[in-house]
């Protein structure tokens, strides 16, 4: 996993630290020399603020040699944003942008949690209209949610995708905690390969 940007952390990202403590593994070397977080800001704000804060610009080009270098090492590399596709990197470029020009498939994360449709299906939309690729969705199981709400959520997703001509791949995945669940996600990574 490679977080492109983590705000509200000093000195290492704490997103990274419960990957490895998820995989219940220690650290990569990776991780050590910030390849898989080479931009850590100490505000927890969307990027482009947390930067101003620090007085220090957003460096994009660390973040795609970083992409480049891990991608020379491991079969994958799931790139992950900071707070949702609209979130600025700068005060010119938003993330979905710059992962478009990137060339990343896109995997999407959402719940059936009230809300959530909206934002999954502009998501859908940003990236559609960016000609990005979706190569899947990931729907998370909230506690507490109606399972109304979930099957009508996922039902709705699934039909927005192909009514954008994105690929009606959706994998669910129930609430976690250890030990953690087993989930087959070789649609979504199938599609990447």
């Amino acid at each position: 996993t490679h977080k492109m940007v983590q705000t509200g952390n000093t000195g290492h990202s704490e997103d990274i630290d419960l990957h490895r403590e998820i995989m219940e593994v220690e650290p990569f070397q990776e991780d050590k020399d910030f390849l898989t977080a080479p931009q850590i800001f100490t505000f927890p704000a969307s990027p482009h603020l947390a930067a101003a804060i620090d007085r220090r610009p957003l460096d994009l080009n660390r973040i795609t040699d970083s992409v480049k270098e891990l991608e020379k090492r491991f079969d994958f590399v799931l790139v992950e944003g900071a707070g949702g596709l609209a979130v600025p990197l700068t005060e010119d470029l938003l993330t979905v942008d710059f992962a478009a020009r990137q060339g990343w498939p896109l995997i999407l994360i959402t719940s059936g949690r009230l809300g959530s449709l909206n934002h999954t299906i502009l998501s859908i939309e940003a990236a559609t209209a960016r000609k990005m690729r979706i190569a899947g969705v990931v729907y998370n199981h909230s506690p507490g949610a109606d399972p109304l709400i979930e099957n009508d959520s996922e039902r709705m997703i699934r039909k927005y995708l192909l009514r954008y001509g994105q690929p009606d791949i959706l994998v669910r995945v129930p609430f976690a905690k250890k030990p953690w669940p087993d989930v087959d996600f070789s649609d979504i990574f199938g599609r990447l390969s």
